[in-house]
């Protein structure tokens, strides 16, 4: 009898029977589902997104050949990985995991649509930011209340980025949230996404990442050869000032003795001479290396393709505050169905 059971399955007339009979706890479920969802959903604040593209130049070691177009075939770009760089270009979006980097971004000038808001970010998320209610009601309690020992960004002494308080912890990961980084393993395409609740303010984000990311690689690109610039200018001043020194005194000697005879003065005219030229070949040599090691430094500069510029989002992105209510709706209708048919499911399962 009980294999009979399972073998017919079950029988959909006799949930419909039990629905039908409690279709008045169904209404009241469908209706207390969607006051409450739509309460949920109408306290998260709309917010906007925009991306950018950009494809910065890299430096390989040597051309992948064959195998390059093996790996390629699986998605993976061989050229990112045989960068020269200590840091790959993969690794450029993991920037946003740095606290230094992440707090740059908080004295960014925003200014709203509306043009009622013009500060700086980190003041736009504290003073402006919109927040769902049970958001507020956290921080008030184990947030924003709490004593920290760590200093605040606001504070007059030398900040430490990698020493935040707690509201500026909290804004640093607010930020890491609305502003994303990506990129395409086999294109070296990376995609910066942010998101705000003003549509010119996100423009500005992206914007500013893109800026900031850029900044970031040209200078870990030409770090090497900038402090072989600084190197070289030092070393090339000195021997200029050593030149000078050694011109002075051989021209102040050979004034001094022009009409003079005596061998000892001659050969001392000579060795003035011969050494103010040794300087000046020093001189010579060490700008030489000095404008060599600008010239490095300009073709160490990445170039950068931007292949979508941010613009300024039309329509919010989110939340969609129509799906989350037919979704809760869902799922009520799902929970109540299986409620009110329990025992006959535990009897068919039994």
């Amino acid at each position: 009898m009980e294999e009979k059971k399972h073998r017919e399955g079950i029988d959909l007339r006799v949930i419909c029977r039990n629905i039908k009979q409690h279709k008045r706890q169904l209404f009241i479920v469908w209706i207390a589902t969607f006051v409450l969802s739509s309460l949920l959903i109408l306290s998260v604040p709309r917010y906007y997104s925009t991306s950018a593209k950009i494809v910065p130049e890299t430096e390989n070691a040597m051309s992948g050949g064959a195998l390059s177009s093996l790996a390629s075939s699986f998605g993976l770009d061989l050229n990112n990985l045989q960068s020269l760089d200590a840091i790959s270009p993969l690794l450029y979006p993991d920037l946003m995991e740095d606290n230094k980097f992440v707090y740059s971004l908080f004295k960014v000038h925003v200014k709203s649509a509306d043009g009622q808001v013009d500060t700086d970010y980190a003041t736009y998320l504290r003073k402006y930011g919109k927040y769902p209610w049970w958001t507020k009601i956290f921080n008030f309690l184990f947030g924003w209340t709490k004593s920290s020992p760590k200093r605040d960004a606001g504070s007059q002494e030398e900040f430490d980025p990698y020493y935040l308080s707690k509201p500026d912890y909290d804004i640093a990961s607010i930020i890491r949230n609305n502003i994303k980084m990506t990129i395409d393993k086999k294109t070296g395409v990376i995609s910066i996404f942010t998101k705000a609740q003003d549509p010119l303010i996100c423009k500005t984000l992206a914007d500013t990442a893109q800026v900031y990311l850029q900044k970031y690689i040209i200078d870990y690109r030409t770090k090497k050869a900038r402090i072989d610039v600084d190197y070289y200018e030092k070393l090339s001043k000195e021997a200029l000032q050593e030149y000078d020194n050694s011109r002075r005194a051989y021209a102040a000697f050979a004034d001094a003795n022009n009409h003079a005879v005596l061998q000892s003065v001659i050969s001392k005219v000579n060795d003035l001479e011969n050494d103010m030229q040794t300087k000046y070949n020093s001189y010579t040599v060490f700008n030489t290396q000095l404008q060599t090691a600008r010239a490095k430094v300009q073709e160490r500069t990445p170039a950068f393709t931007l292949l979508k510029g941010a613009d300024v989002p039309i329509k919010p992105a989110g939340p969609k505050r129509m799906i989350f209510v037919i979704s809760m709706l869902f799922l009520a209708t799902v929970v109540t169905i299986v409620t009110v048919n329990r025992h006959y499911l535990m009897d068919f399962l039994s």
